[in-house]
């Protein structure tokens, strides 16, 4: 039998899909039941067959629920409503691009590992949510006015639709952790599975200090850890990262003693998807202060910088999401020039490798004199020019002249390659008159800088 997956949200294939499930449940139990030596293995697919059917359950109860809902909405005007759930939003929030979600909708893109706005596909500089009190309260009054009651506008599903089947199965696989080898590789890979596919066994992890432990044994008692068996790290650590998803999973695996070195060790020897997802599991974590601290004091931005050095094209991304949202942290920007980011970053930059997410970087970084500092030793303002005048990405254009901007106002001889682009190309010229209004407010500033510093010339 193949693995459930999830279920759709369409009512006609929900409805299809119970079927195929019963009449599977009805072939595994009776497998069971006229079988005196049945396999383990049946008895765990009839209890998986049960989760689904219970999942299944649940999504058409909430399918129910929202058809109701919108009846009485459909009158709602377009920006009250979510970009992603098209539905009333109860909890609008604001993310970096000015754009407005639901919380709980723009939570879950967030938690994915996405780090662009959904509306804009804008690269955002943080993932900091702002509520709007503003949206909130005109919501509230539309929705007094309608007769609709906002706290239960929209019926989220239960993610954590729990039952004791669930349960016996997750203490079952993480008792198998501590067994023999096949026994753990047959685990890890059923763990990785369901916390990939089922998100109740991501909220198992909650309930158990031991669990995070005993998933990682495995791997964490050799002291090589690339002896250990590659599809058995790999399962481990695409694991931790799946059960880092969940927010109140965050702060318990960051604070798990053994977590940050084990990917710290995966990022420096792992399979290259090992390392990628390490990456992944360290950008995940990193959405809570607290993580960020935590990750920067045990040295982790190091291997990061390492592997985005090595720039192996499955990884980059990752990696340039997780030193990204690591040196949101002003202490973590020192750390990360100490550990040559500046140098690896404008050099990937140069060769036009993810330019987008490695100038959001230098663009955060820009704010450290000693970053400042590398990127004039480096030719960096030719290589920010030259972007400038050919890209299309307002973004990019916007961080390059951000750090243009600031490498100038510490170093005032830069501004002659600056005065030479102008005289050949008028790039900052043509950012100030039809660049967006951050680009054209700095590109205003380096040419009124440029200004003074000919007008003085002529003076003296």
């Amino acid at each position: 039998m193949a693995k459930p997956g999830v279920v759709e949200s369409d009512p006609g294939v929900m409805v299809k899909k119970a079927i195929e499930l019963k009449r599977e449940l009805q072939r595994l139990v009776k497998s069971i039941v006229d079988d005196e030596d049945c396999s383990t293995e049946t008895i765990d697919q009839a209890k998986e067959t049960l989760c689904v059917l219970k999942e299944l359950k649940l999504r058409r109860r909430s399918s129910l629920s929202l058809k109701l809902h919108n009846r009485n909405v459909s009158s709602c005007p377009d920006e009250f409503k979510c970009p992603l759930s098209k539905e009333l939003m109860r909890d609008p929030v604001i993310v970096a691009s000015g754009q407005t979600y639901d919380r709980p909708f723009i939570q879950k893109w967030l938690s994915a590992g996405n780090r662009t706005c959904p509306r804009t596909h804008q690269v955002i500089s943080h993932t900091v949510l702002t509520p709007n009190h503003l949206i909130r309260e005109m919501i509230e009054q539309w929705s007094k006015n309608q007769g609709v009651e906002l706290s239960n506008t929209v019926q989220y599903i239960d993610e954590e639709g729990l039952n004791q089947a669930d349960r016996e199965i997750f203490l079952r696989l993480l008792k198998k952790m501590s067994s023999t080898l096949s026994d753990q590789k047959t685990a890890a890979k059923e763990l990785r599975m369901l916390t990939k596919k089922h998100p109740c066994f991501r909220v198992l992890f909650c309930d158990s200090a031991d669990a995070i432990p005993q998933l990682l044994k495995p791997i964490c008692g050799s002291d090589s850890f690339s002896s250990v068996q590659p599809d058995l790290q790999e399962d481990v650590i695409t694991t931790l990262l799946n059960i880092s998803i969940h927010d109140n999973n965050k702060k318990r695996v960051a604070e798990t003693p053994m977590v940050i070195p084990l990917l710290m060790r995966a990022l420096r020897s792992g399979t290259i998807e090992t390392r990628s997802n390490a990456a992944a599991a360290l950008f995940t974590l990193s959405a809570l202060d607290s993580n960020k601290e935590i990750i920067g004091k045990s040295g982790a931005l190091k291997p990061l910088i390492d592997l985005l050095e090595e720039g192996h094209p499955l990884a980059m991304k990752d990696v340039a999401s997780a030193i990204f949202n690591i040196c949101v942290m002003h202490e973590n920007k020192a750390r990360a020039v100490k550990e040559g980011a500046v140098r690896v970053i404008l050099t990937k930059i140069k060769n036009e490798v993810h330019v987008d997410e490695l100038l959001a970087i230098l663009a955060l970084l820009s704010s450290h004199q000693r970053a400042v500092n590398e990127m004039g030793d480096v030719g960096t303002v030719g290589s920010l020019l030259r972007i400038i005048r050919e890209s299309s990405c307002e973004r990019n254009k916007e961080n390059c002249v951000a750090i243009l901007q600031t490498i100038c106002l510490h170093d005032r001889s830069k501004l002659k390659e600056i005065r030479e682009e102008e005289n050949s190309h008028k790039t900052i010229s043509e950012l100030a008159q039809s660049g967006t209004s951050r680009a054209k407010r700095k590109a205003s500033g380096i040419l009124e800088r440029l200004n003074r510093v000919v007008n003085i010339t002529h003076t003296a």
